[in-house]
């Protein structure tokens, strides 16, 4: 009878810690358990598979799973700040094909551009180094520090966390962690312009830590910045104009992937305790044609009241702090995490 309550004392604490605090496995999975929860609202629905791109971690270990982009045969590339292997290469059942690196000790962003049919990759690293080049890890060119070409002052501090490539080859680099400035380079990396910069105006960031093209509308190609602690994108012409701001209260969301029609972002923290900045709160947000937010996997059902919408937090402690997401050909969510105990990334099923 004792051993029989102890047993139960300590199953009922095990499924105490389950139902309060997410879980992962670091162990080589042959089968990805598929998980019987749906998360998501609307027409955007997924089942999750929290065991999706585990890798074994003596081998190939991660720090932060900072970004994932899927190239033109299918795969899906990430960087993290591993050292050991900046770029892990999955195939979309979550294989690995293979690892590179460029010792990068703060590899943060990861950006896909196609040159004619060849894709290409921008890699952005905290610490001031971004670098083009081949899928294959091949160092093709690396864009200026703006103190080398006297576009900063001495005391402006350079971080950069993202880049993104418009139709006629100019670079975007937004420096979020730093100065918070969108800087702009022609395709040979010659300096164009720098807008933005800190501060609580429209046209100012706090934490510019994403960067894309959008060109859902081909006659009114745009670009869309975040700015983090804003809660906000903020949408720029081609040429650093400012345009408007797309305000999501509660989510502090990280860069903009355009895929279709939709806008979808990693939510890195929630608003979720006395509305301040709450750590292991995030969720995916998605977004239509419209810029109206249609689905949040993981948060709170998107509420619009008298056409503003409400706080947006996190619903279900299954992330812990979204960074990223990319989005395959069956419009699968492939969720990269930073702070996440050194999880590989999480696979969200479309139903």
């Amino acid at each position: 009878m004792k051993n029989s309550r102890r047993n139960f004392i300590k199953q009922s604490a095990f499924a105490g810690a389950a139902l309060s605090v997410p879980t992962y496995s670091f162990g080589i999975i042959n089968k990805p358990k598929l998980s019987d929860q749906i998360i998501g609202h609307g027409d955007f629905k997924y089942r999750v598979h929290k065991e999706w791109g585990n890798l074994n971690p003596a081998s190939t270990p991660v720090k932060n799973c900072h970004e994932m982009v899927m190239d033109s045969k299918g795969r899906l590339i990430m960087v993290t700040d591993e050292i050991k292997n900046n770029v892990i290469v999955y195939d979309k059942s979550g294989k690995l094909l293979k690892t590179w690196t460029h010792n990068l000790k703060s590899a943060h962003g990861l950006t896909l551009s196609k040159e004619g049919e060849v894709d290409m990759l921008f890699i952005t690293d905290n610490d001031g180094a971004i670098l083009k080049t081949t899928v294959e890890g091949r160092v093709l060119m690396e864009l200026p520090n703006p103190h080398e070409i006297g576009v900063y002052e001495k005391d402006q501090k350079y971080r950069p966390t993202e880049t993104t490539v418009a139709p006629n080859g100019d670079i975007y680099v937004a420096d979020g962690y730093g100065s918070d400035f969108i800087l702009q380079y022609s395709k040979d990396g010659e300096f164009i312009r720098k807008f933005g910069g800190r501060g609580l105006e429209d046209h100012l960031f706090s934490t510019a830590h994403g960067v894309t093209i959008d060109d859902r509308d081909p006659n009114n190609i745009t670009l869309l910045c975040t700015s983090r602690k804003h809660n906000s994108f903020k949408r720029y012409s081609l040429d650093g104009k400012y345009l408007s701001s797309l305000f999501l209260p509660g989510a502090f969301v990280c860069r903009p992937v355009i895929d279709g029609e939709n806008l979808y972002s990693g939510v890195c923290w929630s608003r979720l305790k006395y509305l301040e900045q709450t750590p292991d709160s995030g969720f995916v947000t998605i977004l239509d044609k419209n810029d109206k937010v249609v689905s949040n996997p993981g948060g709170t059902a998107p509420v619009y009241k008298k056409g503003k919408l409400q706080l947006m937090v996190q619903d279900v402690p299954l992330f812990n702090h979204c960074h990223d997401v990319c989005i395959d050909d069956d419009k699968n969510i492939y969720v990269c995490q930073w702070n996440a105990n050194k999880t590989y990334p999480i696979k969200l099923e479309r139903v």
